[in-house]
């Protein structure tokens, strides 16, 4: 037992010494004694810790800053992009206006008898048979039931059913019931248009009664013959098909609308024109 300690004691002289030759040539390298290197050696990991943890959070600062930077462009970019969109829109929409206008001084030129009001469609109806369309102007403007509707290129939307103080109900040329007396320009063939009965072919025109013998040809040109409601020349529409009716004696004619109703927005009220 007493020559196990011995050796135990040795061993740890020789650690010891070599510990101490370790730091003393670590001392004369750093210039720092003993109780400087100890100090130094538990704060520099405490130290070298401190300092990763202020470089995780000056970037995730860094980050955060500009993350905000960037959200607070990206809504201001957004804001700017709606306002150039609304601009668009509105300069589209007085361009079209424009060119309305344009085409119903051309109209009036041609038509020096008309008398027209303009007004807004703002709602539009179709059931069954029935297609109507509401205008955001009425009697307060001169409007009255038996009017013609058309667009400034003299192509007939119908005629006005009912009338309130500032709206008006037309009933378009798409309606099954309303019928107008009607004359291929080409030829001068008569008959009566109306809304097509024809099942799937809704957004078409029908004319019927025309004489057996009538030579009609693709794209013909369709205006109203004339009456105290329409004035003559109004385009109706535009023939894409013909044939003979149910009893074998008549022909009747497909029409396609002139005015195009999927984008019409303004109409024209005729309230006076001399007829003739």
């Amino acid at each position: 037992m007493k020559h196990y300690f011995t050796k135990k004691v040795k061993i740890i002289l020789v650690v010891a010494a070599v510990l101490a030759a370790l730091l003393a040539v670590l001392s004369n390298l750093t210039g720092l004694g003993l109780p400087e290197m100890f100090v130094q050696g538990v704060l520099t990991p405490i130290r070298v810790g401190a300092s990763a943890l202020t470089d995780q959070a000056e970037q995730m600062y860094s980050y955060m800053f500009h993350y905000e930077s960037l959200q607070a462009e990206n809504e201001s970019l957004k804001d700017r992009l709606a306002e150039l969109e609304e601009d668009a829109r509105q300069a589209a929409a007085l361009a079209r206006e424009n060119d309305r206008l344009r085409a119903l001084l051309e109209l009036k030129a041609n038509r020096k008898d008309f008398q027209t009001v303009d007004a807004y469609v703002i709602t539009r109806s179709s059931v069954d048979w029935t297609n109507t369309i509401t205008i955001d102007r009425g009697t307060n403007a001169g409007i009255q039931v038996g009017m013609c509707a058309i667009t400034a290129q003299g192509e007939v939307i119908g005629l006005v059913t009912e009338a309130g103080h500032n709206y008006a109900v037309v009933k378009t040329v798409l309606d099954s019931s309303l019928e107008i007396s009607a004359t291929i320009a080409t030829s001068g063939y008569t008959g009566m248009v109306s809304g097509s009965y024809t099942t799937g072919r809704e957004d078409l025109l029908r004319m019927d009664y025309l004489a057996s013998s009538a030579i009609i040809r693709n794209n013909d040109q369709v205006v109203t013959a004339g009456s105290t409601v329409y004035p003559r020349d109004l385009i109706l529409g535009y023939v894409i098909d013909a044939g003979f009716d149910s009893t074998g004696v008549a022909k009747f004619a497909l029409l396609r609308p002139a005015a195009d109703f999927s984008t019409l927005e303004q109409v024209f009220i005729i309230t006076a024109y001399e007829v003739g």
